[in-house]
């Protein structure tokens, strides 16, 4: 896809990866960029301004309030398990690859199947609370994970099983 930033801290995503690429072009320094989708997983910080939907969603949910969700819920995004970015990290470094690497699940996600299966997980019986979508906020995020099998990296973790290993660790969860 043709990079379009929607925001100051968008931009600065291509800018790192040019670098890189001019780097490796001009002096021969291997480099790598991986690409994270949606990272997620326990002790996240909820009340962060850089918090996401999930651990914003855990914590209402454990406090008996409905999530809230921006927009219709048909927003798709692949959520990546901490793990799964710890091991790309790890083996990536290991391997001689080069270039710019997506990381993700490889799988796309509503935003409705997120909160229902974090409801399901939870045991919760709360039907979210939809607000206005927020500007900037894009609405498919699919990350073609293909290129980052260069390196053998394959996620470990659907987001059920993520999100299980997260709620049972989750503060405010418990």
């Amino acid at each position: 896809m043709v990079s379009n930033p929607q925001s100051p801290y968008a931009l600065t995503k291509p800018v790192g990866e040019f670098y890189c690429c001019i780097f490796h072009q001009i002096y021969d320094l291997p480099t790598i960029c991986l690409r994270y989708f949606n990272v997620y997983g326990p002790r996240q910080d909820s009340d962060s301004q850089y918090a996401a939907v999930i651990p914003i969603s855990l914590t209402r949910l454990s406090q008996n309030k409905p999530a809230i969700i921006y927009g219709d819920a048909e927003q798709t995004r692949d959520f990546t398990f901490v793990k799964d970015a710890i091991q790309a990290n790890i083996i990536s470094a290991e391997s001689d690859a080069c270039g710019v690497f997506n990381i993700g699940q490889g799988e796309n996600n509503t935003i409705s199947d997120l909160a229902k299966t974090i409801t399901r997980i939870m045991e919760k019986d709360l039907q979210s609370e939809y607000q206005p979508p927020r500007p900037g906020d894009v609405k498919h995020n699919p990350a073609d994970i293909s290129r980052a099998r260069a390196f053998s990296y394959e996620s470990q973790y659907s987001l059920d099983k993520g999100l299980r290993e997260t709620i049972k660790r989750f503060p405010s969860a418990s």
